[in-house]
């Protein structure tokens, strides 16, 4: 799919920041304000509320990629933002929120319609997008990806080679399957888990991060909820994507 620059705006740091689409797919890319060399690149991953509520949260953490030397970008998920809503996906997450409404347990079936659907459209989605931006002549490799949804960065972990770190939050449903497609990731990992996060299975989180199969893992546990990562926790995953991109 063709990259299209659509917008484009210098950030009062100098970071450039671009719109851009990949067919129907809008997208996000922030490169440093200057480079003399081809920039790694990370890809910033995030939770279905789309990329305009995102914003906030994805362009403070693509100052912090700039300020440490690397470009960042980011993809509307499937079925967010302005992007058709799948009806299978609408109707797992009212089955979703009824089980949570009544104290029940979120079933296995309901996790894997709302989450596998979702990974099997979005790991091709930022695949391509993956290739098109790698066509620019400021970016280079190597690539990491930063973020959720945490299947789908299981899953890219798994197929794209051309990540070579990735630094995962924890705080989604994980289907048991990807807990098979864990066991096959090798790359570093950089796990950040909220342990109050009032929405997150914590053992599932837990288990999840002993599944993982790479050599190199760690795990940071913060206390507090979902949306209260400390600031110590950005920096060492900053620390992190320094050590493997730089």
């Amino acid at each position: 799919m063709p990259l299209h620059l659509t917008s484009e705006q210098r950030l009062d740091d100098g970071v450039l920041e671009r719109g851009f689409t990949l067919g129907e797919i809008p997208g996000i890319l922030w490169t440093p304000p200057s480079a003399s060399t081809p920039v790694p690149l990370i890809l910033l991953g995030h939770s279905p509320l789309g990329l305009r509520p995102m914003y906030p949260r994805l362009v403070a953490r693509a100052r912090r990629a700039a300020a440490d030397g690397f470009a960042a970008a980011t993809v509307e998920l499937p079925g967010s933002g302005d992007r058709p809503r799948r009806a299978a996906a609408e109707q797992a997450r009212a089955d979703l929120r009824r089980a949570v409404e009544a104290g029940e347990r979120v079933g296995d079936e309901i996790v894997d319609a709302l989450i596998l659907p979702l990974v099997d459209q979005a790991v091709p989605e930022w695949q391509a997008a993956l290739d098109a931006l790698l066509s620019l002549p400021e970016l280079g490799g190597p690539v990491g990806y930063s973020g959720g949804v945490i299947s789908i960065g299981v899953r890219l972990a798994v197929v794209e080679p051309r990540i070579v770190a990735a630094g995962l939050f924890a705080g989604s449903l994980v289907p048991r399957a990807i807990f098979e497609e864990a066991r096959r990731v090798t790359i570093p990992l950089h796990v950040l888990l909220q342990w109050d996060d009032e929405g997150n299975d914590r053992q599932a989180a837990l288990d999840l991060f002993d599944a993982f199969g790479s050599r190199e893992k760690t795990l940071v546990a913060n206390m507090g909820g979902h949306t209260g990562v400390p600031q110590s926790a950005g920096d060492a995953a900053a620390r992190f994507f320094t050590r493997h991109l730089s």
